[in-house]
């Protein structure tokens, strides 16, 4: 299906001053225009919207049937006739010929010339002959490389561009014919050559191969013998077969048929290829792979008109990127190749695929009317029929996103998908168009204004019909007539016919969604094809492309905003992409005011709740917060109480959310969700009685149920840091222990990480990096009782070891009382065991006789004795980055100790794996330490 719009993709028009009707012309490059009659080409600069000047002329050896332009080494190349004999020639640095008779140098391909001659080629130009075994009948030029691949008839030959380099501030370019590929039971009409990519079409066949330099794949690169006798006598004989089927009346219909990849092979074409260039070359192809054959059976209802089946406008479409990414990303100014593409066409439909990564069918277009050429580009498709030029949309920026980006088609970013219907932008009537070529934001048009051409010989058409039977016609020159008109036509800047397209659109929002986006995703194409290739533009360009695609993400993101289907969520990605605020896109949604009954779709609600929900760092005004509070009270209510948890909202009226709260069919919630919401609400409006009641009504594991279904009720974060909510900082102080509960259960349900529990409880106590509250040694005793991971456990004792030294050897009483005292552990927990008899030799020494200190020896003692020290030791001696620390912590441990046994009670529990030995010189100079005391 094909949408037609009347939009002005087509801006301003000149004439190309040339002086005799164009036969052939191309174009290409910043500037140049080519335009070939008779045995003369003439050179063109076009510059600018209004600007067309003769740049110079230069003589051909014959007529130009055939010719193409590389920007790629700056050169034309040409298909000539002379005395019914065909040449193909290149020509070199044609910017220097000034004047008519400037001089030029002819010579042969891969000639060496000495170097006083090579200093001359500087400033004239000059033109390389490429003698081929056979008649040259089809060119194409790598647009990235500069190569040139040349059909003949059953093989390709490929030429290598060189630069050959006299000194260090002059090169001379040159050829090198490289390779041989040899295609047996096709002839070329036209063909297409990009990095290694090549494509063939005869009349009713398309084959897309790729030469690799890697063996691994396809056919290897073998010489290609000279047919023998008995091979050719075959070939003369299915001829003579073919042309006897044809006499006597029969017609051979081939199958349509479409291959991919190995299938290829069934299509009768053998593919070899034959290396021919030097040892040392730096890209030597050595295998071939198929990709694609496709072959169409002619239309029998049009067998008198033969022309009528026949392909053209084939062409690979390479994707680059430079600079300036849609993303903002600046990248290197050297062009990486994305992706690339294949079009040939029929007379009423053309095809595009894929043929990078995998080889796929993208688009199809049906054109109105017959067409007669197409040339593809990365914004549009533009086709000529005799009476008008047609500008199509096309989908090669969405697969390369599609195909080159990870982070497409989630939450972060969204594409237009490549299977949206394509559309006509334009039909603009012309009168007797006969070519096209285009380059940058240039249309070149062959209009000739008499309708009645002399039509050309018809061939039979049982002829067409037989591959056997195909063959090259070159096309005879038309009688000089008056009537034609070269035309240039600019295409108007993609941020305005951006403009244009979302002004359309605007017809669309209350009549139809869906054409509304399918409109505005053109739009985003249009602006996405023009950033991945923006290097020519410049930097106040650039920007106003990247502002424009900005823009079109915010209004994709309105429309499915508005959605209810499967498709609404796509307002997330595009909202994300655009670069508004939540607040930003709040006013964008159109509201009537705080209506119980207003509908507010799925696409709003689901880009709401996931913003509210990734921690954005913005307040909403109270304003703002009020009526995203109303939006999920008519639309979502259920999430009402997720949504009032979001720090975003914190600028809510208590009174206003508790009144949407109360207002609830509790039968839909978690009841101790509604509860535990209407009790931080009540926090906030100060009325403790309020609250206290909420709390009441649950008991303290189903709280602790509850604050894990929505962990923000407790633990918020602002700008990457992390805030305790005022209902946590209440119950430090009123119930610690459901507290440190509620904490737990969030890391045992993967809520919280080990780290950040730690960091909230250091926050939540007013306490720096270094100190640690007893509110954490609290939430660490506790994750041993509820038995964690091994990994954790071996953290935790060395944690909790270090705390227990360290207050005793600083004498630091804890900041609050305990939530477990050693008897509760070591009922609770196995990790802590029974206290050995010595331990009550220190805990009856005055100076430890307080109560605190009295804890903390008896929890020091299965997390230190059995289970810490053999591991401590061992870490010791490993060393590390956290050696320092280990060996304080034993040495701290080891003071306080060594002072209350003796030498021989403390050396029966250390260790038995000689890991004593470690200690000795320090436990002896403690014990001199005493016996002097």
């Amino acid at each position: 299906m094909v949408q037609l719009y009347n939009l002005h993709p087509f801006g301003s028009q000149q004439v190309v001053p040339c002086q005799r009707e164009p036969e052939q012309f191309c174009c290409g490059g910043p500037d140049a225009l080519f335009v070939a009659s008779g045995c003369k080409v003439e050179a063109f600069a076009v510059q600018g919207t209004e600007l067309c000047q003769p740049r110079c002329s230069f003589s051909t050896l014959g007529r130009v049937l055939r010719m193409a332009y590389s920007e790629a080494g700056d050169y034309l190349v040409a298909i000539e006739e002379k005395s019914k004999t065909t040449f193909l020639r290149a020509y070199m640095n044609w910017r220097s010929k000034r004047t008519e008779n400037s001089r030029v140098c002819i010579r042969m391909v891969g000639h060496n010339v000495e170097a006083p001659f090579c200093e001359s080629f500087r400033d004239q130009m000059s033109i390389i002959e490429m003698p081929l075994s056979e008649a040259p009948l089809c060119i194409s030029c790598c647009p990235v490389k500069g190569d040139l691949l040349v059909g003949c008839t059953n093989k390709l030959v490929l030429f290598t561009l060189k630069y050959c380099v006299i000194n260090e501030e002059f090169s001379v370019l040159d050829f090198e014919r490289s390779l041989i590929i040899h295609i047996d039971n096709i002839i070329p009409v036209e063909i297409s050559f990009c990095v290694g990519y090549v494509a063939v079409m005869s009349d009713l066949e398309v084959l897309i191969l790729k030469l690799e330099s890697d063996p691994t794949n396809g056919e290897r690169v073998k010489h290609h013998p000279q047919k023998t006798n008995s091979q050719l006598k075959q070939m003369e004989d299915a001829s003579h077969e073919s042309s006897q089927l044809e006499a006597e009346d029969f017609v051979i219909c081939l199958k349509p048929m479409e291959l991919l990849g190995e299938k290829c092979e069934q299509s009768g074409i053998s593919v070899k290829l034959e290396s021919t260039g030097l040892a040392d070359e730096k890209v030597k192809y050595l295998s071939v792979q198929h990709l694609l054959y496709r072959r169409f059976a002619p239309d029998i209802s049009f067998y008198v008109l033969s022309d009528n089946i026949k392909l053209h406008s084939l062409q690979l479409l390479p994707i680059h990127q430079t600079g300036f990414p849609p993303d903002g990303k600046v990248l290197s100014q050297e062009k990486e190749l994305l992706s690339l593409f294949c079009f040939f066409s029929l007379p009423h439909v053309g095809y595009l695929y894929m043929v990078v990564k995998s080889v796929e069918l993208m688009s199809v277009y049906w054109y109105p009317e017959k067409s007669q050429q197409a040339v593809l580009t990365p914004q549009f498709l533009h086709v000529i029929t005799s009476q008008s030029l047609q500008c199509f949309t096309v989908r090669c920026s969405a697969a390369v996103a599609h195909e080159e980006d990870l982070y497409m088609d989630s939450t972060l970013k969204a594409c237009p998908p490549v299977s949206l219907d394509v559309c006509a932008l334009r039909i603009q009537l012309f009168i007797g168009l006969k070519a096209i070529c285009h380059f940058k934001n240039h249309i070149i048009l062959l209009t000739k204004a008499d309708p009645e051409a002399i039509p050309e010989r018809r061939e039979s058409p049982k002829r067409l019909l037989s591959r056997k039977g195909a063959s090259v016609r070159s096309r005879i020159p038309p009688i000089p007539e008056a009537g034609w008109s070269l035309y240039i036509v600019n295409t108007i800047a993609p941020v305005q016919l951006y403009k244009e397209m979302v002004d359309y659109s605007n017809t669309y929002k209350t009549v139809k969604t869906q054409s509304c986006i399918h409109l505005l995703s053109e739009a985003h194409l249009l602006l996405r094809a023009a950033l991945m290739d923006s290097s020519h533009l410049e930097p106040s360009e650039k920007a106003e492309l990247l502002e424009a695609f900005k823009e079109s993400c915010g209004h994709l993101g309105d429309c499915y905003s508005r959605l209810d289907t499967e498709q609404s969520h796509l307002a997330l990605p595009y909202y994300k992409m655009s670069g508004l605020s939540l607040a930003e896109v709040l006013a964008r949604v159109a509201c009537t005011g705080e209506c119980e009954s207003q509908k507010y779709e799925r696409g709003l609600i689901f880009y709401i709740t996931h913003s509210l929900y990734e921690n954005l760092d913005e307040e909403l005004s109270e304003e703002l917060a009020a009526k995203v509070a109303q939006i999920f009270h008519v639309a979502e209510p259920k999430q009402l109480p997720h949504v009032l948890c979001s720090p975003s909202m914190k600028n809510i009226d208590p009174l206003t959310a508790f009144h949407y709260l109360k207002t609830l069919d509790t039968c839909e919630f978690s009841p101790v969700l509604m509860t535990l919401t209407k009790a931080a609400v009540a926090l906030k409006m100060g009325d403790l009685d309020l609250y206290r009641n909420e709390m009441k009504s649950h008991s303290e594991m189903k709280l602790v149920y509850g604050f894990i279904l929505e962990p923000r009720l407790l633990i918020q974060q602002w700008k990457g840091q992390i805030i305790p909510t005022e209902l946590a900082i209440h119950l430090k102080e009123t119930q610690p222990g459901l507290l440190v509960a509620s904490v737990l259960g969030l890391q045992k349900n993967g809520k919280i990480g080990i780290e950040e529990a730690d960091s909230f409880f250091k926050v939540l106590c007013g306490k720096d990096e270094d100190t640690i509250p007893q509110l954490l040694v609290d939430f660490w005793e506790a994750q041993l009782v509820a038995c964690l991971p091994n990994m954790v456990l071996q953290e935790l004792f060395f944690k909790l070891t270090s705390q227990y030294i360290w207050r005793l050897s600083k004498r630091q009483c804890p900041d609050t009382i305990p939530l477990r005292t050693a008897e509760d552990l070591i009922n609770a927990c196995s990790h802590y065991g029974l206290v050995y008899p010595w331990v009550h030799v220190l805990l009856s020494s005055d100076s430890l006789g307080d109560k605190n200190y009295t804890e903390d020896l008896l929890k020091l003692q299965i997390l230190w004795w059995k289970k810490l020290l053999p591991e401590l030791c061992q870490k010791v001696k490993c060393g590390g980055e956290k050696h320092q620390l280990y060996l304080s912590s034993l040495k701290e441990a080891l003071s306080v100790i060594a002072v209350g046994l003796d030498l021989k009670d403390f050396l029966n529990v250390l260790p038995e794996d000689g890991a004593a030995a470690f200690f000795l010189p320090y436990l002896l100079f403690c014990s001199r330490k005493k016996s002097l005391t």
